[in-house]
């Protein structure tokens, strides 16, 4: 069988192979062995690999699966053969999601809804869980808040706007160019206000004072943050840092996916000022501690839940081949994918 891998080059480049890989003939006691029906695309976290010691020649591709389960360890008590799952496989996982079994830890499963599909499953699982990390476990959203999104029509933002919403929590969110604008405005629930961040003449700060009576937001999820004043042209669409140190409100909570983010005396006393917190998100921490596995569990199947009830409403491009996985890793390891893809096995 075939599995996505990717190796790095020495000037930065990163190569996308399908490699043919062996189908584990033993597996543990906890472990499941599960056909893979379909496996969504995320970029590659190199640094990331590099920080955690798990550095390989060959890193696997593919870690958001969805498939039925084929056999069970001994010891396994969550699932029988036959069962439909959904989950993401660890960081150290010798496999790529797009082989067409996988055997993987019972505790990085949970069961899939019948009503949701093999692709939503997949597609939706991680996007999912970074929204419940940013706006449960990390900002405590309660109702009556208001949010700001950065990048609303994007996967991840998408799902954070529908949970907000469903939790009662007043939702802002920003657009990076006029198509996004319009998909956001048709949103239903509706967003509170839709600010044109392509667009010079419109300010992200004042657009948010103006809209919460001059007492800023409760919660700023980014999506990436501008730290001097000349930055390259891929980041013109992000805010700087103190714009959203401005627009955040007394007690607020700032949720930042900038992991190079640097802070300095002055910026650190107006979070001081305004009793405000800032949290930086990282989903991976999950699966690469297991203090907390419970809850993970729990999170990724109220993620299920919530996408079988209509909840969550994805904007997915349509399943890929096996074959077309390469490419569209590509487009999706630089960025240029603005919805979720997932491969059809």
């Amino acid at each position: 069988m075939k599995g996505l891998y990717c190796k790095p080059g020495d000037q930065g480049d990163v190569k996308f192979i399908l490699e043919d890989t062996n189908i584990p003939t033993n597996i543990g006691s906890h472990e499941v062995k599960v056909q893979v029906k379909s496996c969504a695309l995320s970029p590659v976290d190199f640094k990331l690999y590099e920080d955690l010691k798990l550095e390989k020649e060959h890193v696997p591709v593919g870690r958001e699966i969805a498939g039925v389960v084929l056999q069970v360890g001994p010891k396994v008590t969550f699932f029988q053969p036959d069962d439909e799952v959904v989950g993401i496989l660890p960081l150290d996982a010798e496999q790529s999601g797009l082989c067409s079994v996988v055997v993987t830890d019972e505790y990085n499963l949970v069961q899939k809804p019948e009503k949701v599909s093999w692709f939503e499953a997949a597609a939706v699982i991680k996007d999912g869980l970074r929204a419940y990390t940013a706006l449960h476990t990390l900002a405590r959203m309660a109702a009556g808040q208001t949010v700001l999104v950065l990048d609303g029509a994007g996967p991840f933002g998408l799902l954070a706007i529908q949970l907000a919403h469903y939790h009662g929590v007043k939702v802002l969110a920003t657009a990076l160019s006029p198509e996004d604008q319009k998909f956001l405005e048709e949103l239903r629930p509706s967003v509170a206000r839709v600010i044109r961040v392509w667009d010079a003449k419109e300010d992200l700060v004042d657009s948010c004072l103006e809209e919460t009576g001059g007492l800023g937001v409760d919660i700023i999820i980014d999506s990436g943050v501008r730290l001097y004043e000349e930055e390259p042209e891929a980041q013109r669409h992000c805010p700087h840092k103190h714009d959203l140190l401005t627009l955040l409100s007394v007690g607020g909570h700032w949720v930042t996916t900038e992991q190079h983010l640097q802070l300095d005396p002055p910026d650190s006393h107006i979070l001081f000022l305004k009793a405000a917190s800032l949290s930086f998100l990282n989903d991976e921490v999950w699966t690469t501690s297991r203090a907390k596995q419970g809850r993970y569990l729990h999170i990724l199947k109220d993620v299920m839940d919530k996408l079988c009830t209509g909840t969550f409403r994805p904007q997915l491009e349509d399943p890929v081949p096996l074959y077309e996985a390469t490419v569209s890793m590509e487009m999706v390891q630089r960025k240029q994918a603005r919805k979720r893809i997932a491969v059809k096995l």
